[in-house]
């Protein structure tokens, strides 16, 4: 593989229609930090920023042959997955995940609810993420309530997250970014955990309710870094920086939970 090659990510996961979560925001983001997106869309959602008014499923064959066709032909050097539905297309995923071609790098976004409070999964389908997708995975990105449903208990408190990040890394995952978005107060706080111990990541919260997709975007800016050969810490110090300004610059559109400003990176041609 030569180094232009580097940074081909292939993402798994659903369609936004609103365009500042899923699949869209996934493409923004690999794009805007310098690698190639490629697809295999799990489910259409009707979605804006208010929330999720109805979802349509992909059939899962349909989700196999997107990977396959991708891996086979361009190749990926990370996959990334997000809104995985159904058992069916947990299945249909690693199907995918097992061809010859399929990368060793693999993210996981547990997505379960979207912004607005809508779920996005059953408990079967937690159960096959649980127990046969996490454990194939390089790293895994959940939230306080993603981590709470994985483990069967609250975390909810900065006291809880040590402790949780090292049994979510128990289910077999190489490494686990437990992020903190939803902790009380003007402390951000994300934990890292690999094999060898914690790292901590504390910023100060940005007063924002241009929310949308932030934990897509994380999740898809280091499969990115990963990608382009980024060490894990690496990885995560920039997808964090590029969320964060995303955040901070974001463009205020919609009248929920409005989307990030993915394309902070880019300068446009002519203006």
């Amino acid at each position: 593989m030569t180094k232009a090659n580097r940074g081909r990510v292939l993402i798994v996961a659903g369609s936004d229609s609103g365009g500042g979560a899923g699949i869209q925001a996934d493409i923004k983001t690999v794009t805007a930090l310098g690698g190639y997106a490629m697809t295999a869309i799990t489910a259409l959602t009707i979605q804006d920023t208010l929330g999720v008014h109805g979802i349509v499923d992909i059939p899962s064959e349909a989700v196999t042959r997107q990977m396959a066709v991708c891996l086979d032909d361009i190749g990926a050097d990370a996959v990334k997955t997000g809104m995985l539905h159904s058992v069916d297309t947990v299945d249909a995923v690693l199907a995918g995940l097992d061809r010859a071609s399929a990368p060793n790098l693999l993210v996981v976004d547990p997505v379960m609810v979207a912004k607005g409070g809508t779920s996005l999964t059953t408990d079967a389908t937690v159960e096959a993420l649980r127990t046969r997708l996490i454990p194939r995975a390089s790293v895994i990105t959940p939230n306080l309530p993603e981590a709470s449903v994985l483990l069967g208990r609250p975390v909810t408190h900065i006291g809880d997250m040590d402790r949780a990040a090292f049994d979510l890394l128990a289910l077999g995952c190489g490494a686990v970014l437990l992020k903190g978005g939803h902790l009380d107060g003007e402390l951000l706080r994300d934990v890292l955990v690999v094999p060898e111990g914690l790292v901590y990541f504390d910023d100060p919260r940005i007063a924002t309710t241009s929310t949308h997709g932030t934990g897509c975007t994380l999740a898809s800016a280091i499969a990115t870094g990963l990608a382009q050969g980024l060490d894990l810490v690496a990885a995560v110090k920039r997808a964090r920086a590029y969320v964060r300004r995303a955040l901070a610059t974001a463009p205020g559109l919609g009248q929920g939970h409005g989307p990030l400003n993915h394309g902070h990176t880019v300068q446009p041609f002519g203006l």
